[in-house]
């Protein structure tokens, strides 16, 4: 049995692998310009903006399970045109796919969405990904398509980055208080994904994390953990400002927790203290 993780050198993606292989999984991730951690995985380069590369790679290895985690902000070729060759990949080989989305395929105007919620997207990027899920549907109905937030770890996500930053004065800006996420943390979030990877469940499920908070309060959550000064974070109103985008965006990601072993922790507990890491329970 073997698992095609698509993008496994990024964040989501290498923990993925890490998971993967930990449980015994014949794991090939891909990645783009270098490989990812020396873990016990085959690394393929491979981009999914070139139609051929993708084609081959499933042809050649017959993957039983395709998990999509690439993504590149608004670059349609990547988010919306790399989904759809790989979903195509998949189903011509036969393999059960896995696409990760984003809440970004929403406006923001209802604030809360389930899993039969309508994208209607404001920005590039959520275009392109609501652009793949609608495409994923109707060329793969038994796909999962895992919607998901802003993806935290014990460290290494551009969030957590962008946080050590701004305490230290390094990065100018603020942190929006009325910008809405349900954060996820990254080992909840892989350790679900591999889970539905291996069910017979299909079409959109939310996999995102319990609390809802701004991305100020986020920040602040992080620093704790950290050791920083909350004081020092910068917070301000997305809404003052010419910023295109949604505010206050919460996944409801009850019935998707029903069905799952793994526990979708809420920011505020992940957040907590060192060691958030732990295996989910």
């Amino acid at each position: 049995m073997t698992l095609l993780i698509i993008g496994g050198s990024g964040f989501l993606g290498g923990e993925l692998v890490r998971r993967a292989t930990a449980a015994g999984h014949a794991v090939v991730a891909t990645f783009v310009t270098r490989p990812g951690a020396p873990v016990d995985a085959e690394w393929l380069p491979m981009d999914v903006r070139r139609p051929g590369e993708v084609a081959s790679a499933v042809d050649r290895l017959r993957p039983t399970v395709v998990i999509n985690t690439a993504s590149r902000a608004s670059d349609w070729a990547t988010t919306a045109e790399g989904a759809v060759r790989v979903a195509v990949a998949a189903e011509r080989g036969g393999a059960r796919l896995v696409h990760v989305s984003s809440d970004a395929v929403f406006s923001g105007a209802r604030v809360h969405y389930d899993e039969s919620a309508r994208p209607d997207p404001v920005t590039p990027y959520g275009a392109a990904k609501a652009a793949a899920e609608t495409a994923i549907g109707v060329l793969v109905p038994g796909a999962v398509v895992a919607r998901t937030s802003l993806v935290i770890g014990d460290g290494a996500s551009a969030h957590e980055s962008l946080v050590h930053e701004m305490a230290a004065g390094r990065r100018d800006g603020v942190l929006f208080t009325d910008d809405i996420r349900c954060p996820v943390h990254v080992a909840d979030l892989a350790s679900a994904l591999l889970e539905l990877a291996f069910s017979d469940r299909a079409g959109v499920c939310h996999v995102a994390g319990a609390d809802a908070v701004s991305r100020y309060e986020l920040g602040v959550l992080v620093a704790r953990r950290d050791g920083l000064d909350p004081a020092a974070l910068p917070a301000g109103r997305r809404a003052d400002l010419s910023i295109p985008g949604a505010l206050d965006v919460r996944l409801d990601s009850a019935r998707t927790r029903r069905v799952l072993r793994t526990r979708l922790r809420g920011a505020r507990e992940f957040l907590a203290s060192p060691g958030s890491g732990a295996e989910p329970r």
